[in-house]
Protein backbone atom coordinates (compact mmCIF):
# COMPACT_ATOMS: atom_id res chain seq x y z
CA UNK A 1 0.00 0.00 0.00
CA UNK A 2 2.94 2.74 0.82
CA UNK A 3 4.60 1.80 -2.56
CA UNK A 4 1.88 2.17 -4.55
CA UNK A 5 0.74 5.85 -2.77
CA UNK A 6 4.37 6.73 -3.24
CA UNK A 7 4.00 5.31 -6.58
CA UNK A 8 0.33 7.44 -7.74
CA UNK A 9 1.23 10.41 -5.31
CA UNK A 10 0.47 12.84 -8.01
CA UNK A 11 -3.26 11.09 -8.42
CA UNK A 12 -3.66 10.83 -4.50
CA UNK A 13 -2.78 14.42 -4.32
CA UNK A 14 -5.17 15.70 -6.75
CA UNK A 15 -7.82 13.32 -5.56
CA UNK A 16 -7.48 14.74 -2.12
CA UNK A 17 -7.67 18.48 -3.52
CA UNK A 18 -10.71 17.30 -5.34
CA UNK A 19 -12.50 16.22 -2.52
CA UNK A 20 -11.60 19.03 -0.40
CA UNK A 21 -12.94 21.19 -3.32
CA UNK A 22 -16.21 19.52 -3.21
CA UNK A 23 -16.64 19.92 0.83
CA UNK A 24 -15.93 23.38 0.79
CA UNK A 25 -18.02 24.37 -1.80
CA UNK A 26 -20.87 22.38 -0.05
CA UNK A 27 -19.92 24.07 3.01
CA UNK A 28 -20.21 27.57 1.55
CA UNK A 29 -23.45 27.05 0.10
CA UNK A 30 -24.51 25.60 3.50
CA UNK A 31 -23.26 28.72 5.09
CA UNK A 32 -24.66 31.37 2.40
CA UNK A 33 -28.31 30.14 2.65
CA UNK A 34 -28.33 30.17 6.68
CA UNK A 35 -27.28 34.05 6.34
CA UNK A 36 -28.93 35.11 3.05
CA UNK A 37 -32.10 36.44 3.22
CA UNK A 38 -32.20 38.96 0.55
CA UNK A 39 -32.78 38.69 -2.88
CA UNK A 40 -30.40 40.53 -5.44
CA UNK A 41 -32.08 38.89 -8.36
CA UNK A 42 -29.49 36.18 -9.08
CA UNK A 43 -28.21 33.03 -7.38
CA UNK A 44 -24.90 34.03 -7.44
CA UNK A 45 -25.53 37.05 -5.57
CA UNK A 46 -27.67 36.11 -3.67
CA UNK A 47 -24.64 33.48 -2.65
CA UNK A 48 -22.16 36.06 -2.15
CA UNK A 49 -24.54 38.06 -0.23
CA UNK A 50 -24.86 35.09 2.08
CA UNK A 51 -20.93 34.47 2.62
CA UNK A 52 -20.98 38.21 3.72
CA UNK A 53 -23.21 38.95 6.07
CA UNK A 54 -21.93 35.14 7.45
CA UNK A 55 -18.43 36.79 6.89
CA UNK A 56 -19.42 40.52 9.36
CA UNK A 57 -21.52 38.30 11.87
CA UNK A 58 -18.67 35.93 12.67
CA UNK A 59 -15.38 37.18 11.88
CA UNK A 60 -16.01 40.92 12.59
CA UNK A 61 -18.87 40.17 15.38
CA UNK A 62 -20.83 42.64 13.48
CA UNK A 63 -24.03 44.00 16.32
CA UNK A 64 -26.76 43.07 14.42
CA UNK A 65 -29.51 45.98 14.67
CA UNK A 66 -31.26 46.25 11.57
CA UNK A 67 -31.97 49.40 10.15
CA UNK A 68 -35.37 50.12 10.09
CA UNK A 69 -35.53 50.69 6.21
CA UNK A 70 -38.59 51.55 4.63
CA UNK A 71 -40.07 48.29 2.80
CA UNK A 72 -40.67 50.13 -0.78
CA UNK A 73 -39.46 53.25 -1.64
CA UNK A 74 -36.27 54.59 -2.42
CA UNK A 75 -33.66 56.39 -0.11
CA UNK A 76 -30.16 57.66 0.49
CA UNK A 77 -28.05 55.68 2.25
CA UNK A 78 -24.58 57.52 4.00
CA UNK A 79 -22.28 56.77 6.34
CA UNK A 80 -18.66 56.98 7.56
CA UNK A 81 -15.70 55.21 5.28
CA UNK A 82 -12.76 54.07 7.47
CA UNK A 83 -12.01 50.68 5.24
CA UNK A 84 -12.27 48.52 2.60
CA UNK A 85 -14.98 46.60 4.71
CA UNK A 86 -17.31 49.37 5.26
CA UNK A 87 -19.41 48.32 2.27
CA UNK A 88 -19.60 44.93 3.71
CA UNK A 89 -20.98 45.93 6.89
CA UNK A 90 -23.69 48.14 5.49
CA UNK A 91 -24.69 45.32 3.22
CA UNK A 92 -25.04 43.15 6.37
CA UNK A 93 -27.33 45.57 8.41
CA UNK A 94 -29.51 46.29 5.88
CA UNK A 95 -32.65 43.56 5.01
CA UNK A 96 -32.48 44.68 1.21
CA UNK A 97 -30.45 45.12 -1.72
CA UNK A 98 -28.05 48.55 -1.92
CA UNK A 99 -26.41 49.91 -5.41
CA UNK A 100 -23.47 51.45 -4.00
CA UNK A 101 -21.77 55.22 -5.60
CA UNK A 102 -18.40 54.06 -6.18
CA UNK A 103 -15.64 55.60 -8.13
CA UNK A 104 -15.26 54.33 -11.45
CA UNK A 105 -11.59 53.43 -11.38
CA UNK A 106 -12.43 50.82 -8.29
CA UNK A 107 -15.53 49.77 -10.44
CA UNK A 108 -13.23 49.18 -13.11
CA UNK A 109 -11.02 46.99 -11.55
CA UNK A 110 -9.84 43.58 -12.83
CA UNK A 111 -12.17 40.90 -11.93
CA UNK A 112 -14.27 42.64 -9.62
CA UNK A 113 -15.97 44.60 -12.34
CA UNK A 114 -18.70 41.97 -13.54
CA UNK A 115 -19.65 41.97 -9.29
CA UNK A 116 -19.92 45.64 -9.41
CA UNK A 117 -22.32 45.35 -12.57
CA UNK A 118 -24.10 42.71 -11.09
CA UNK A 119 -25.06 44.61 -7.55
CA UNK A 120 -26.00 47.31 -9.69
CA UNK A 121 -23.53 49.72 -8.31
CA UNK A 122 -22.95 53.50 -9.68
CA UNK A 123 -19.23 54.34 -11.43
CA UNK A 124 -19.02 58.39 -10.55
CA UNK A 125 -16.49 59.74 -12.85
CA UNK A 126 -14.52 62.36 -10.76
CA UNK A 127 -12.54 63.94 -13.85
CA UNK A 128 -15.75 65.98 -14.42
CA UNK A 129 -18.21 63.32 -16.00
CA UNK A 130 -20.19 63.23 -12.48
CA UNK A 131 -23.55 64.21 -14.02
CA UNK A 132 -23.81 60.92 -15.92
CA UNK A 133 -23.84 59.22 -11.84
CA UNK A 134 -26.29 61.49 -10.19
CA UNK A 135 -28.98 61.12 -13.45
CA UNK A 136 -28.05 57.27 -12.85
CA UNK A 137 -28.84 57.53 -9.01
CA UNK A 138 -31.74 59.24 -9.38
CA UNK A 139 -33.20 56.77 -11.64
CA UNK A 140 -32.04 54.05 -9.45
CA UNK A 141 -33.78 55.86 -6.28
CA UNK A 142 -37.04 57.00 -8.34
CA UNK A 143 -37.57 53.31 -8.97
CA UNK A 144 -37.38 52.29 -5.69
CA UNK A 145 -33.76 51.43 -4.77
CA UNK A 146 -31.67 52.25 -1.99
CA UNK A 147 -28.68 54.22 -3.10
CA UNK A 148 -25.50 54.43 -0.63
CA UNK A 149 -22.54 56.58 -0.68
CA UNK A 150 -19.69 57.68 1.30
CA UNK A 151 -19.93 61.82 1.50
CA UNK A 152 -16.54 62.10 2.78
CA UNK A 153 -15.59 61.05 -0.86
CA UNK A 154 -13.17 58.18 0.50
CA UNK A 155 -11.34 56.58 2.97
CA UNK A 156 -11.33 59.57 5.98
CA UNK A 157 -10.52 58.86 9.65
CA UNK A 158 -11.99 60.30 12.43
CA UNK A 159 -9.13 62.44 13.96
CA UNK A 160 -8.89 63.72 9.96
CA UNK A 161 -9.63 67.20 8.55
CA UNK A 162 -11.81 68.82 6.98
CA UNK A 163 -14.37 67.07 8.67
CA UNK A 164 -17.08 68.38 6.31
CA UNK A 165 -18.57 65.47 3.91
CA UNK A 166 -18.09 66.82 0.53
CA UNK A 167 -21.15 69.15 -1.36
CA UNK A 168 -22.29 65.56 -3.90
CA UNK A 169 -25.10 64.41 -0.85
CA UNK A 170 -26.18 67.86 -0.60
CA UNK A 171 -26.86 67.60 -4.91
CA UNK A 172 -28.34 64.14 -5.03
CA UNK A 173 -30.48 64.80 -2.10
CA UNK A 174 -32.16 68.35 -3.38
CA UNK A 175 -32.12 66.70 -7.10
CA UNK A 176 -34.15 63.39 -5.25
CA UNK A 177 -36.00 64.26 -2.08
CA UNK A 178 -35.15 61.35 -1.15
CA UNK A 179 -35.00 60.31 2.60
CA UNK A 180 -31.63 60.07 4.20
CA UNK A 181 -30.54 57.46 6.29
CA UNK A 182 -27.22 57.93 8.47
CA UNK A 183 -24.79 55.44 9.59
CA UNK A 184 -21.75 55.54 11.44
CA UNK A 185 -19.25 52.23 11.46
CA UNK A 186 -17.58 51.81 14.58
CA UNK A 187 -14.69 48.84 15.73
CA UNK A 188 -13.14 48.19 12.55
CA UNK A 189 -9.42 47.39 13.25
CA UNK A 190 -6.60 48.34 10.64
CA UNK A 191 -8.59 51.59 10.03
CA UNK A 192 -7.35 53.24 7.32
CA UNK A 193 -6.52 50.53 4.79
CA UNK A 194 -8.63 48.76 2.07
CA UNK A 195 -7.22 45.24 2.74
CA UNK A 196 -6.16 44.76 5.88
CA UNK A 197 -9.11 45.08 8.07
CA UNK A 198 -10.25 41.85 5.79
CA UNK A 199 -7.99 40.14 7.54
CA UNK A 200 -8.45 41.46 11.49
CA UNK A 201 -11.27 40.42 13.72
CA UNK A 202 -12.92 43.11 14.75
CA UNK A 203 -15.90 44.14 17.09
CA UNK A 204 -17.77 46.24 14.96
CA UNK A 205 -21.43 48.00 14.97
CA UNK A 206 -23.39 50.25 12.71
CA UNK A 207 -24.99 52.58 14.13
CA UNK A 208 -28.19 54.43 13.48
CA UNK A 209 -28.93 58.58 13.82
CA UNK A 210 -32.27 59.51 13.23
CA UNK A 211 -33.27 60.48 9.47
CA UNK A 212 -32.65 63.79 7.29
CA UNK A 213 -34.83 65.05 4.51
CA UNK A 214 -33.25 67.47 1.65
CA UNK A 215 -34.15 70.33 3.48
CA UNK A 216 -31.75 69.87 6.10
CA UNK A 217 -28.88 71.33 3.64
CA UNK A 218 -30.48 74.67 3.13
CA UNK A 219 -28.17 75.08 6.40
CA UNK A 220 -25.37 77.55 6.08
CA UNK A 221 -23.23 74.32 8.38
CA UNK A 222 -25.08 71.66 6.98
CA UNK A 223 -22.02 69.99 4.93
CA UNK A 224 -19.72 70.47 7.96
CA UNK A 225 -22.61 69.35 11.02
CA UNK A 226 -23.26 66.32 8.98
CA UNK A 227 -19.37 65.56 8.75
CA UNK A 228 -19.03 65.91 12.32
CA UNK A 229 -22.06 63.60 12.66
CA UNK A 230 -20.67 60.82 10.82
CA UNK A 231 -17.16 61.23 12.22
CA UNK A 232 -18.39 60.75 16.16
CA UNK A 233 -17.75 64.19 16.81
CA UNK A 234 -21.43 65.18 17.69
CA UNK A 235 -24.43 63.15 18.79
CA UNK A 236 -26.95 64.69 16.68
CA UNK A 237 -27.49 67.84 13.98
CA UNK A 238 -30.23 69.26 15.64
Amino acid sequence: MREWLLSNWELVSLSAIACFLVWLIFYLRKKSRKYNHVDWGSKSLNFIDGLCRGYCVRFHRLKLEKFDLPEEGGAILISNHVSGVDPLLLIAACDRPIRFMIAKEEYQRFGLKWLFKGAGCIPVDRTGRADIAFRQAKRALDSGDIVALFPHGKIHLDHIEPFRVKPGIKRLAQLTKKRILVARITGVRGQGSVFKPLFLRSQTEVLRFPDLSHEFFHKDDALHDLGELLLGHRHSVD
